[in-house]
C-alpha cells in the first residue's frame, strides 16, 4: 500500500495537493486558500492537518494522503477520533450524497499510507545527503545547528531516547518509527538515532509526521 514520493517534487518545492478544477474546487473549498472543510468537526482548517479522501470507482472510501486522486475530496481532519467517528457516523455517505463502502480498518489504513510516506521522505533525505546516522553524528549535528529534526527508533532503550531528549533542546524529536523502518528508510542497520538537516524534506517529514501523529493520538516531543 506504500506511495512513493517524487524527490523532484520536493526539490522544485511543488504544492502535495493535486490540481482541481474550478468546479470540483468549489465544491471542496469552503474558502479561499489552501483550506478544507472537515466534515466531522465542521472546521475549516489548513490543507496540510487534514486527510483527504475519494470515493472509488466501486464506491469504496479511498485515502488520498498525497491528494493526487482524481474526484471530488472529502476532508477529515488528522485525527484518530475524527476519522473513526466518520466512519462509525457514516459521515462519508452524507458528504457524498451516495451509498459508499467505508473499509472497517480505515483509521489503520490510513496510518499505514502516512507511514510510509514519512518513511519515504526519510529515504529521500538520505539519498539526497540530508540525513544523519547515528548518537555522535546526530549530536555533533545538534552542536553545529545542522539538524532540524531528530528521529528516534520508537522501541529504543527508554535510557538512550532519553539521553538524545537531552540534547535536542527546542529541536522536534520524532519516535513514530521503529529501528527496523527507519534502517530500512535510512539504508543502514541497526538505526536507533538520526536526524535530517534543515530544508525542504525535513518541513515535510514535520507536516507528515504530525497528521500521522494525530490519527495515532500520539504526541512530537
Amino acid at each position: 500500500m506504500g506511495e512513493s514520493v517524487a524527490l523532484t517534487d520536493i526539490v522544485a518545492s511543488e504544492t502535495m495537493g493535486a490540481e482541481e478544477s474550478p468546479s470540483t474546487a468549489a465544491l471542496d473549498a469552503p474558502a479561499a486558500g489552501p483550506f478544507r472543510r472537515c466534515i466531522v468537526t465542521r472546521e475549516v482548517l489548513p490543507k496540510d492537518s487534514l486527510v483527504r479522501f475519494v470515493i472509488g470507482p466501486a464506491a469504496e472510501v479511498i485515502p488520498d494522503v498525497a491528494g493526487k486522486l482524481p474526484g471530488r475530496g472529502l476532508w477529515v481532519k488528522a485525527n484518530g477520533l475524527a476519522l473513526a467517528t466518520a466512519v462509525a457516523r457514516n459521515l462519508f455517505a452524507k458528504a457524498a450524497r451516495q451509498s459508499v463502502d467505508v473499509p472497517a480498518d480505515l483509521v489503520d489504513r490510513t496510518a499505514v499510507l502516512l507511514t510510509q510516506r514519512c518513511l519515504d521522505l526519510i529515504g529521500l533525505a538520505r539519498r539526497a545527503g540530508q540525513a544523519i546516522c547515528g548518537f555522535e553524528k546526530v549530536r555533533e549535528g545538534l552542536r553545529k545547528g545542522r539538524v532540524a529534526v531528530v528521529l528516534a527508533a520508537a522501541d529504543a532503550a527508554a535510557d538512550g531516547r532519553a539521553k538524545m531528549q537531552g540534547l535536542t533542546k527546542e529541536r522536534p524529536t520524532l519516535a513514530l518509527f521503529t529501528g527496523v523502518e527507519l534502517s530500512a528508510a535510512l539504508g543502514r542497520e541497526n538505526v536507533v538515532h538520526a536526524a535530517l538537516m534543515p530544508g525542504r524534506l525535513a518541513e515535510r517529514l514535520l507536516a507528515e509526521s504530525a497528521r500521522l501523529a494525530g490519527l495515532r493520538d500520539d504526541k512530537i516531543g
